[in-house]
């Protein structure tokens, strides 16, 4: 019988407490989920969730961590079609459709921002900007979109999708607002697109 590597232990004791922990915190929010919850879920101890991750807020920014990876997949294969604009546009309505997804939106739009601040949500927000900035540039260079501050341009298009995704997150009825929310993303894209390419 083989032993197996301290790295693959250590490995696999952090993916069943984040699994675990993704299940709890969608299932009943942060402030409602113990720590033993999730660390019977997972047949591990306090202690092993103290090691891995310090304390209960350490493993929401774990499971926000890994929520905003998938996501980030997620994003980048809508956007991934030989079409520059249809990729923009679909990458922005799945952003928003992705409220709906009951992990997301409880624990990337409720919990994560009231439990963990701002600035533990920064670096995912930059890097965001980056690629709406990168994808802008593109387009504009192409004459896909009108000229102008792609950097600019493209605060103002996160800004209003993450606040469109918390609006929907926080609703009694979701899918409703959804609705709205794409209906409207739409117009306000349209105002990108130079003459002729509606």
């Amino acid at each position: 019988m083989t032993r197996r590597a301290r790295s693959d232990m250590i490995a696999e004791t952090r993916a069943k407490l984040i699994a675990a922990a993704r299940q709890a915190f969608t299932r009943s929010g942060y402030a409602e989920t113990s720590m033993d919850d999730f660390t019977a879920a997972a047949g591990l101890t306090r202690g092993a969730l103290y090691h891995h991750f310090g304390d209960k807020k350490g493993l929401l920014r774990a499971v926000v961590e890994t929520l905003d990876g998938e996501m980030d997949t997620r994003l980048d294969a809508a956007s991934a079609t030989p079409d520059p604009w249809d990729g923009f546009v679909r990458r922005c309505r799945l952003y928003l459709e992705m409220s709906l997804d009951p992990e997301i939106r409880q624990i990337v739009l409720k919990d994560a921002p009231a439990v963990l601040g701002a600035s533990m949500l920064e670096p995912s927000r930059r890097q965001c900007l980056a690629s709406l900035a990168a994808r802008l540039s593109a387009m504009m260079a192409a004459g896909v979109v009108r000229k102008g501050d792609a950097e600019t341009l493209a605060r103002l298009i996160n800004g209003a999708l993450t606040d469109a995704a918390l609006w929907i997150a926080e609703a009694d009825d979701p899918a409703l607002r959804l609705t709205s929310a794409r209906d409207n993303l739409d117009l306000l894209l349209s105002g990108l697109r130079t003459e002729g390419r509606a």
